[in-house]
């Protein structure tokens, strides 16, 4: 049991890396908790717990080999940079016209949708949640075999924990800054992601297309 304690306290831990990295879902907890309170990091959580819960189950079916093949990452890549693209050119243009303010606003991007599908579908479309899995986490699934099912639980529970600490972490500072972060910052700071998430978009795209290229050389 101690082996197994120690394997998912490290697991943990990395999954942190992946949690409080700039992104589509982190920035969504951001426009979503001014909004709708503390409840959008749960429920954000618990569409993106649900991708993972799919990927945990591809990969335990050899899936990571076939994610790594230049045709796939390819695709990945140029698909889900495209998602990316609007998703951070409608956050940012939101942000800039005051269509989406400090605890009011529209929805906007996949949130439309609510937050549960939201959260499933900006997780399923961002290719660098795709490639972590199946480099990161797919290397990481293999030490935790060993233990059988309790591996498989404590791997996945471990990893999804770190997702609902720092989205509603996210979700609970905006909600409760509303009285004291002025409406300019709190665009400005949205403005600014949604730049971010067009850049990555592209850096995506890019990184896609050369994969379809060396796929088909």
């Amino acid at each position: 049991m101690l082996p197994l304690l120690a394997l998912t306290a490290a697991w943990w831990l990395t999954g942190f890396t992946g949690a409080m990295m700039p992104g589509p879902i982190s920035t969504m907890a951001l426009v979503e908790g001014s909004r709708q309170g503390v409840r959008a990091g749960p429920l954000l959580t618990l569409g993106h717990g649900l991708a993972e819960l799919l990927m945990v189950a591809a990969l335990y079916l050899g899936l990571s080999e076939a994610l790594q093949r230049p045709l796939i990452a390819g695709l990945i890549g140029v698909v889900g940079g495209l998602v990316l693209l609007w998703m951070g050119a409608d956050i940012a243009r939101a942000a800039w016209t005051g269509r989406v303010r400090l605890g009011a606003g529209q929805p906007v991007g996949l949130a439309r949708l609510g937050l549960v599908p939201a959260g499933l579908l900006t997780t399923l479309s961002n290719p660098y949640w795709l490639l972590w899995w199946a480099t990161i986490g797919a290397a990481t699934l293999l030490q935790f075999l060993p233990f059988g099912k309790l591996g498989l639980v404590a791997y996945y529970v471990g990893h999804v924990s770190t997702d609902l600490i720092w989205n509603s972490f996210l979700a609970a500072l905006v909600s409760s800054g509303r009285q004291r972060v002025s409406q300019r910052v709190y665009r400005g700071v949205l403005v600014a992601c949604g730049v971010f998430l067009v850049a990555l978009s592209v850096w995506f795209v890019w990184s896609g297309v050369g994969f379809l290229r060396v796929g088909q050389s």
